[in-house]
């Protein structure tokens, strides 16, 4: 009886201490939300400044916030406060649930119900940590934006066709997305947008030339002008009445057992608009922006040695901890891993690597400095020709297998991340696997990006964190998919 005793003080204690720390917590988002507000300067008494006042009372596309749904803000941070409101009645439901069993039982001379450490661990886990986190997560998400510093009306800080949408989750998606370094991507551009056609309507000379045209005739060389449009968010793109050129040198492509670890004839890819007019100058390992994240991509000698051994690293030492081997992976769910998706910077050599396996890899791919897509294709593998901010085009609950490396990284912003890491979740089936290549970003933001792909709660097979120079470091993960009802 007094070890029971001891044990519902102890759990009425850390009850109490719970509620305690929600209510600081909930004290310290009002005096965040507030000090985030009012730091703009514009709404403090005493300010008289008109260039202050004009930063909310302006012309849309003329920077400033005029184009920024306050409200958004507030419902946002009022919807984080009523999570944290219901999470403290629960637990002080079950506080007094638990003291009425008691008293029951000691009324009428009965052994007191124990709650066992299981019980106890699901209990927290389910109706407080995730409570919490899905806090925590929402917090992280808000977005303040901030003028354009360099005052240039062409793109403004707030797309003024965002506030169109009257749901707060399409204004999120269709808002043009800042890389978190404020370096050029791996795309080549400062910020992404969602896509959806209002983003058309904000490069509609761009598309205006990509649909000036002879019907019937054939296509203008513009290929590079289609995947800008389709970076700039203008996505799907339009049909177009025209014959799409290709090389008079195509050959015969090989047979599939020699495709797979050979480089394509010259002829079969068209050159124009490449730095290379050849793949003996990509496989010299390039160092160009838009390029420089797949050196030594077009060696198929080396790409022969991935994932399937340990690549050594330059200077000769073993390779990293975070270099997975496929078959590894596919141990962690012998015999169920069939098809998958590859989000990568390559030239399918993943795919290739499982095909050998009898698993079929569909690879999304964009030609960033080279002909990824037709190489990709040339090899006997299947290229999806897509955007990271499109949906992917596959149904709930199919693929076994997501497979992603050097293409999510550091520069990429934790809101757009999280609209590709739930779209992930959907075509992943339960029991799928997510395989995180070698994830790289700064120290400083290991723990934003650790939030991104723990939020899901998928059971870890293989965690690991390690350093890539003194400031940056990888992460690498096999996490599985849970069943949801």
């Amino acid at each position: 009886m007094e070890g029971f005793c001891f044990a519902r003080c102890r759990f009425t204690r850390l009850m109490a201490a719970m509620q305690l720390v929600l209510g600081v917590f909930a004290m310290f988002i009002s005096m965040a939300s507030l000090h985030r507000f009012y730091a703009t300067n514009s709404l403090l008494p005493g300010h008289d400044d008109p260039a202050l006042c004009a930063k909310f009372h302006t012309v849309p596309g003329a920077g400033g916030y005029a184009d920024f749904d306050i409200r958004a803000l507030a419902d946002r941070v009022d919807d984080v406060l009523v999570q944290l409101a219901e999470l403290q009645d629960k637990l002080e439901a079950t506080a007094l649930k638990i003291a009425k069993k008691s008293k029951k039982s000691k009324a009428r001379h009965k052994q007191p119900e124990n709650m066992t450490m299981p019980e106890f661990r699901r209990f927290l886990e389910d109706e407080v940590i995730h409570p919490l986190y899905s806090a925590h997560i929402a917090l992280r998400l808000i977005r303040i934006p901030r003028p354009d510093p360099d005052g240039d009306a062409a793109v403004p800080a707030v797309d003024p066709l965002v506030n169109f949408f009257t749901a707060e989750e399409t204004r999120k998606y269709v808002t043009a997305k800042g890389n978190r370094d404020g370096l050029p991507s791996v795309y080549g551009t400062n910020r992404t947008y969602g896509t959806i056609g209002h983003a058309c309507v904000l490069m509609r000379q761009e598309l205006d030339e990509y649909m000036s045209y002879d019907v019937g005739a054939h296509c203008p060389d513009d290929w590079d002008l289609g995947q800008r449009l389709m970076l700039g968010g203008c996505d799907p793109l339009p049909r177009r009445r025209c014959l799409a050129l290709a090389s008079k040198l195509f050959q015969r492509p090989l047979p599939i057992n020699e495709s797979l670890w050979t480089l394509p004839d010259d002829g079969n890819v068209r050159w124009s608009r490449y730095h290379c007019r050849g793949y003996k100058c990509l496989s010299a390992r390039n160092q160009r922006r838009g390029y420089d994240r797949c050196v030594g991509c077009f060696d198929m000698d080396r790409e022969r040695q991935r994932w399937v051994a340990a690549a050594p690293k330059p200077n000769g030492t073993a390779s990293s901890l975070a270099d997975f081997r496929i078959d590894d992976v596919l141990a962690a769910k012998p015999g169920e891993v069939r098809i998958g998706l590859d989000v990568s910077v390559g030239t399918g050599s993943f795919a290739a690597r499982m095909r050998e396996r009898n698993v079929t890899i569909v690879s999304a791919a964009l030609n960033l400095g080279a002909p990824f897509a037709e190489t990709i294709a040339l090899r006997g593998l299947v290229p999806l020709y897509a955007t990271m901010s499109q949906r992917l085009p596959l149904f709930d609950n199919t693929m076994d297998l997501i497979h992603t490396a050097g293409f999510f990284e550091g520069w990429v912003d934790l809101q757009l991340l999280d609209f590709v890491l739930f779209d992930w979740d959907r075509v992943l089936r339960p029991g799928g696997l997510l395989w995180v290549d070698k994830f790289a970003c700064a120290r400083k933001d290991l723990d934003d990006y650790m939030y991104m792909f723990l939020q899901f709660r998928y059971k870890k097979h293989r965690w690991v964190v390690s350093f890539k120079s003194k400031d940056e470091v990888y992460l690498s993960a096999l996490l599985e998919k849970p069943p949801r009802s």
